[in-house]
């Protein structure tokens, strides 16, 4: 199946143009610290540098709670400790799911790319 992937990528960057070949090839898969980066880079990057802010706080607080939840010994006081553990680590894991969604949004718009400069390039060298 490699092999014959290969080869369509070969068929494709034959009917480019060389500024689209260059386009193609920035559009290819990336490996998990490009998604990452790749984050900071998109119009939205100020949202994933509050998201990840928000995360740093959110583990704070948690570790923050647990530690005072160890230190008590009333029962009231346990809960209120223990829920605000979970709660604080129930919002690093929404943030977490949030920026994974991004990432995978990002593939899919890349993948998107590549499927458009496909169709252009084969409506191109249908016109001619």
């Amino acid at each position: 199946m490699k092999t014959n992937m290969e080869d369509i990528d070969k068929l494709i960057k034959e009917t480019l143009t060389e500024e689209e070949v260059k386009f193609y090839d920035e559009l290819e898969e990336q490996n998990i610290l490009d998604m990452i980066w790749g984050l900071f880079r998109g119009k939205h990057k100020w949202i994933i540098i509050l998201m990840n802010v928000m995360t740093l706080v959110f583990f704070a607080l948690s570790v923050y709670c647990v530690v005072n939840f160890f230190n008590t010994n009333e029962t009231i006081e346990l809960l209120k400790w223990g829920f605000g553990s979970i709660v604080f680590l129930l919002g690093v894991s929404m943030i977490k799911i949030f920026v994974w969604m991004q990432m995978d949004k990002n593939a899919l718009l890349r993948e998107l790319k590549r499927l458009e400069l496909q169709v252009s390039s084969l409506s191109h060298k249908i016109l001619e």
